[in-house]
């Protein structure tokens, strides 16, 4: 069974915390480990996890702008205290130099506020893929190399093809994900959401081409089989 990775968002904001912690629900291998609203809270509960007093953490969500320090000062000090735990910048900070600072303390990922879950979902995936290639105790060559730091570069969301948007790419993850099964025809999606068959079938195609879901054929109906798309 694949490893569940346990995730701590750390976010002053309580809506924004719970709606963050909300997304890492949905996502598939990921549960929440907590939410600190402080750098204080936060450095405490990385040291009760690697000192065992609470569960392991295995990533954290971190916003830039905290009420006692900010989330560059909060990665140093974890950092000066050999917390060797990788980080996803989420933050509406756009300063090309606290970006280079992220880049610099060995932030994985940066995520600009506002997104969709689309886009948080394809983050956490790609984030999966390399943590996934990095877990051996050693790579074997450089095209192994090459392809873990390829994974978190990967993303299907933020260059959509001429037509699709964000949010209703966002609406047809969720359809799926919500089906029975997990796993949605075209025809089933365009009257669940009001699109047009051909619509539909564009974004599931989409998705299918990205990785995000894969095709099946759908038999037990007179004539061809039906194509479905279920959620990996």
């Amino acid at each position: 069974m694949p490893e569940t990775l346990r995730v701590l968002v750390v976010e002053d904001d309580p809506i924004t915390s719970e709606a963050h912690a909300a997304y890492v629900g949905r996502v598939d291998g990921f549960e929440i480990a907590g939410i600190a609203r402080t750098g204080h809270e936060a450095i405490r509960m990385l040291r009760d996890a690697r000192e065992g007093r609470i569960a392991s953490i295995d990533l954290i969500l971190l916003d830039v702008n905290l009420p006692d320090t900010t989330g560059i000062e909060l990665c140093r000090s974890m950092r000066a205290a050999s917390i060797e735990i990788d980080v996803i910048a989420v933050t509406a900070v756009r300063d090309a130099a606290v970006v280079r600072s992220a880049v610099a303390l060995g932030i994985v990922q940066y995520l600009i506020k506002p997104f969709s879950f689309a886009v948080f979902a394809e983050k956490l995936a790609a984030y999966r893929a390399f943590h996934a290639r990095v877990s051996s105790a050693r790579v074997t060559d450089q095209q192994q190399v090459d392809a873990s730091f390829a994974a978190l570069r990967t993303s299907s969301v933020g260059d959509l093809p001429k037509g699709l948007t964000a949010e209703t790419l966002d609406r047809v993850r969720a359809a799926v994900n919500e089906a029975p099964s997990h796993a949605m025809s075209a025809a089933e999606l365009a009257a669940a959401l009001e699109l047009s068959r051909v619509t539909a079938r564009r974004y599931l195609e989409h998705l299918a081409d990205s990785g995000v879901v894969e095709r099946a054929s759908r038999y037990g109906t007179p004539g061809r089989p039906e194509v479905e798309y279920r959620r990996r």
